[in-house]
């Protein structure tokens, strides 16, 4: 780190290359892995919080590199070629396309001075995304800047389907593809399908341990506070007494080194990291030291959640709440949020406005259906981008499972630390397990679902007005169908007699839902909200014969055979191009006398099928 604003360790000046021990990783992120192969990137990655707070912190980082001879203050540390320079936002509030919009521009300006030493602009930075941005900014569509649905349905298409359910399972999922701006907008725009996932559901997401040396591991134990101590800090005792801002919107700035030289970086982070929070009033709050087990612990730093919890479903509702408030998981106080509490959301098709309550189980803000499920709790990590520096957290006995981004190529080719890997260049999902493949085949009803998806996406392709801005067929029309897929399977899961109406969304698939995490949290409450939703799958119905054309496309678009046969046929489709002239009529009256045999053989399939049928 080469510049840092306020400074990233309280009583260090801007220009201390030293980072705190929850932020090692900071340099690998903020400049990526092969990003001197690119003039300019992006990328979004999360870090840990810092002592023992639960919040992530959500880092956005632009890179750019510019030629030593075109600067014209050449700094004596410039010895190569090629000066490459990262500028970095760290922040509270997970405003990923808002943040990345306005550091591309600031990035620009501070390259185009030609002088890295000019960081006034930098502190400016700082300023002013604390005086405009803020936690009402999560209520509307902006968090969902620059992540479209659209682009993921037209580039997977039914495939998206599929990736919706393997998070949904708490599968380990690694994403794969260069350059990194690609990656994280994929992988983020995933999990913006699930409704309140990026406003409110990944608080919790990056709780993991920096991989340490045994004596300081040791030392860090002896240190650690007892968990009934409660601990009052003012912002002015933990960073720069002139930013006292609002509590909501703090941010920090900083500069960054790496690939050999150094990058500049601004970072944004609440100024009170550590077990303190200043409100706007200046007022100090109080907040209780979460408990910590011995970090030789298996369960490292995550609290172990009482089965009782999971399992009471015939308790009284004052019992159940009581019990649930007594395990529930480092909550803030009260006082915390009340500048901007209680919060709303832009409600989505059918749902009507929403009041976010923290979930007592969870510790996430939930509407009255639950959401978001709490999937990136409890060691279960959300990393858009991982650098070559965390390939440890993949086998890390603390870390049950993973939604994780790489564009090194030894995290894809260690398959037996994923459980699906997601190549995005090829819009391929590679699902090691033959067990999970059955799991997650899409049954007919899921086909149909997607098959709506992919053609009111596709028919609007080429609309100039639309484009993505539309309802049908537009991003927020994408994800109202993921919500009321979830909801109806949600409200479904509650009925009684219920296994025709679950087969729908597959037997095997809820039956291995059920074991999961987010599920018991999401059973152990009551959600008397969903009694209004219909309980049975958006598509289902009687089996037809474009049922059966949708399932012979979606096998030959994912067996190994049919694959081979499209690749032959795409080949030989070039050749006929490339030696029609030569050839003449013969080859295309062939391939004629070989499209009307498929078409025939096609036919013949439906018709026999549609006789079974009848």
């Amino acid at each position: 780190v080469e510049f840092s604003y306020p400074p990233l360790k309280h009583g260090e000046g801007h220009d201390s290359q030293s980072l705190p021990e929850e932020w090692k990783y900071l340099p690998f992120l903020a400049l990526p892995d092969g990003a001197h192969n690119y003039q300019e990137d992006t990328v979004f990655f999360h870090l840990p919080p810092r002592c023992g707070d639960r919040t992530t912190v959500y880092g956005v980082s632009c890179y750019r590199q510019i030629e030593a001879k075109a600067l014209k203050v050449r700094q004596a540390d410039i010895t190569r070629e090629t000066v490459q320079k990262s500028v970095c936002v760290l922040s509270q509030l997970p405003l990923y396309g808002l943040l990345q919009a306005k550091l591309q521009l600031i990035t620009h300006a501070y390259f185009e001075e030609k002088d890295f030493s000019q960081i006034s602009i930098l502190k400016e930075l700082y300023d002013h995304m604390n005086s405009s941005l803020g936690s009402t900014l999560l209520e509307g569509s902006q968090v969902y800047l620059g992540l479209s649905p659209r682009d993921l349905v037209l580039h997977f298409r039914h495939k998206v389907l599929i990736l919706f359910k393997l998070i949904l399972l708490e599968k380990k999922v690694l994403f794969y593809i260069s350059p990194v701006n690609r990656l994280v907008g994929a992988l983020m725009t995933v999990l913006s399908l699930f409704p309140g996932m990026i406003e409110h559901g990944l608080t919790d997401c990056s709780q993991y341990r920096p991989r340490k040396s045994l004596s300081e591991d040791a030392g860090s134990q002896e240190n650690t506070p007892r968990v009934d101590d409660s601990v009052s800090v003012s912002a002015a005792a933990l960073s720069h007494p002139n930013l006292g801002m609002g509590e909501e919107g703090r941010k920090m700035a900083g500069k960054h080194s790496g690939e050999g030289q150094k990058a500049n970086v601004p970072f944004s982070q609440s100024e009170t990291t550590c077990n303190g929070a200043q409100s706007s009033n200046g007022a100090v709050q109080r907040l209780k030291v979460p408990s910590r087990p011995s970090p030789a612990s298996s369960e490292s730093d995550w609290e172990t959640l009482d089965p009782s919890i999971l399992e009471e479903s015939n308790l009284k509702g004052g019992e159940r709440e009581n019990t649930a408030s007594e395990h529930a998981e480092n909550l803030p106080s009260k006082g915390l949020s009340s500048g901007s509490f209680p919060i709303t959301v832009q409600p989505q098709a059918n749902t009507g406005h929403t009041v976010l309550v923290p979930g007592l189980v969870s510790g996430l803000e939930e509407d009255q259906y639950g959401m978001p499920l709490a999937i990136f709790t409890k060691g279960y990590l959300c990393l858009p981008y991982m650098a070559l520096q965390q390939h440890h957290l993949l086998s890390d006995v603390a870390v049950r499972g993973f939604v994780a981004g790489a564009t090194n190529i030894l995290f894809r080719q260690q398959k037996h630390l994923s459980d699906a890997v997601v190549e995005i260049e090829d819009a391929h999902v590679q699902i090691h397990d033959p067990e999970l493949r059955k799991i997650l085949n899409p049954t007919t009803a899921d086909l149909r679902f997607a098959d709506y998806l992919v053609k009111h996406v596709t028919e609007n392709r080429d609309d100039v007005f639309l484009d993505g801005t539309g309802w049908e067929g537009g991003d927020e029309w994408i994800r109202a169908q993921f919500s009321a897929y979830l909801h109806a399977l949600l409200a479904a899961v509650l009925q009684p007699d219920n296994e025709k109406t679950l087969s729908d969304f597959g037997t095997a698939f809820v039956a291995a839902w059920k074991n999961t995490h987010n599920f018991r949290i999401w059973n152990s409450n009551k959600h008397p909200a969903l009694a209004e939703i219909n309980s049975s799958h958006p598509f289902q119905g009687q089996y037809s014969v474009s049922d059966v054309k949708l399932r012979l496309s979606h096998s030959v678009q994912n067996s190994e055979r049919g694959k081979k046969i499209g690749n032959v046929m795409a080949s030989t489709s070039r050749s006929v191009v490339q030696t029609g002239k030569a050839v003449g009529q013969s080859v295309g009256g062939a391939l004629t006398s070989a499209k009307s045999a498929m078409s025939s053989w096609i036919s013949t399939f439906t018709q026999s099928t549609q006789s079974l049928g009848d």
